[in-house]
């Protein structure tokens, strides 16, 4: 049985003599393992500490010698043991939990006695050099010579880039690196991101510039990277949308989509309110959401998109008259946000309303409504702008849509007292 982790051995005695401890842990190997006791030569448990300093190891005898366990912050990696003689305690941090609980497992059977054979022991001998490194916190591969194919990557790794390794998927060792809050996978030919992706509850980061994407499932948009994910480049892949959930990552900062096929962005964008850098040039974008007007952005670049020349007079009318019960009551869910879920309506009718648009009176239509689409200068959103097109223009068409006819004219009535033809 044995344990990375840090470790620190406190004398519980040093301060009868006026003398501190260092306080400082170091990275270690922890083995439980059989020694021949030189006293009463007797084969007995032992506790073995290695260190960079000492590789050779300190043992400490376990069978009926140790006086508590402090396990409280154990699913944190910490713990611990505190032994009658010598009178110290052995501090363990940095440890995988699981790891750490079987250690504290076997160390428990050990001090009682009882189970001596099923214990899974350790041979105690010195360590290597390499097993008391610090955990590698970074990674960086950029080449297929450099690729582990019979090692595993380091589990303490927070920061990973694998890159030019013409990689069609994500491998899955990745996957348990849990510590891991960047992960660039840029420059390879991944066609699907697996949906464990979002099981990596620290993720901060995620690039995968210059790949083969096609979609980005929404499995991801609904996972743990809600509360994480705050830097996405899709760059450069052969995406055409994206998902209605994708506003649900509403941690992202910063979200680059250059080089893409997108024909539209997503209808709720801007429940991505913490949005500050927002890149999505060279797609085929013709128009944008009418939620785009409420961003607030810092840098906006849409350039080289194929936007439309809008005219607010052009439009397309998708009512009937009455409204259907449907419609009626889908906007009553949504005016007054009621929760919903399939669990309480069926699933096509969540669908409806998760790209349910807003009037510009500030209600909700569904299914039925007037659209059109009014240009906007896009400093009203971003402080930085780049030009649009080659002409220098940084106004781009905003879709609006509108609940009754009442709400549309009232609309022209103020363009035209605006000017606008």
């Amino acid at each position: 049985m044995k344990l990375q982790c840090d470790v620190e051995v406190v004398n519980r005695m040093l301060p009868t003599y006026g003398m501190k401890n260092r306080g400082k842990g170091a990275r270690a190997v922890l083995s439980i393992g059989r020694h021949v006791d030189k006293t009463t030569q007797r084969h007995n448990i032992y506790l073995m500490i290695c260190t960079a300093k000492d590789r050779t190891g300190t043992k400490y005898k376990l069978k009926e010698n140790i006086e508590t366990f402090f396990t409280r912050f154990v699913e944190e990696g910490k713990a611990t043991v505190r032994l009658k003689e010598p009178a110290v305690d052995i501090c363990l941090s940095k440890a995988d939990a699981n790891s750490l609980k079987n250690f504290l497992s076997a160390a428990r059977l050990a001090h009682r006695g009882n189970d001596m054979d099923s214990l899974p022991l350790s041979t105690l001998t010195p360590v290597r050099a390499r097993d008391v490194e610090k955990p590698k916190k970074k990674l960086t591969i950029v080449s297929k010579k450099e690729y582990p194919l019979t090692s595993n990557f380091p589990y303490s790794l927070e920061q990973l880039q694998v890159s030019y390794c013409k990689l069609s998927r994500v491998d899955m060792r990745m996957l348990s690196l849990k510590a891991l809050r960047r992960l660039d996978l840029s420059n390879n030919n991944i066609k699907k991101l697996p949906d464990t992706i979002g099981d990596l509850g620290c993720l901060a980061e995620l690039i995968l510039h210059n790949n083969h994407l096609e979609t980005f499932s929404e499995a991801l948009c609904l996972s743990s990277l809600q509360r994480t994910l705050q830097h996405l480049d899709l760059s450069q892949n052969r995406l055409q949308a994206l998902p209605p959930h994708f506003c649900q990552l509403r941690e992202l900062i910063n979200l680059k989509m250059d080089n893409n096929g997108l024909v539209w962005l997503p209808f709720r964008i801007s429940h991505l309110s913490k949005l500050r850098f927002l890149s999505a040039a060279h797609n085929q974008l013709a128009l944008l959401p009418g939620d785009f007007r409420k961003l607030n952005l810092e840098n906006l670049d849409l350039f080289g998109n194929p936007f439309a020349h809008p005219n607010p007079l052009d439009h397309t009318i998708q009512l009937t008259f009455p409204l259907t019960l449907q419609e009626m009551a889908a906007r009553a869910v949504a005016n007054l946000r009621i929760p919903y879920g399939p669990h309480l309506i069926p699933a096509h009718l969540c669908q409806d309303l998760e790209v349910a648009k807003t009037c510009d009176c500030g209600c909700t239509c569904v299914n039925y409504y007037i659209k059109t689409a009014v240009s906007m200068n896009l400093h009203l959103v971003s402080h930085t702008v780049v030009l649009v097109d080659d002409m220098g223009g940084t106004d781009a068409p905003v879709q609006h849509h509108f609940c009754s006819l009442s709400c549309y004219s009232e609309f022209l009535d103020q363009c035209l007292q605006r000017g606008l033809r």
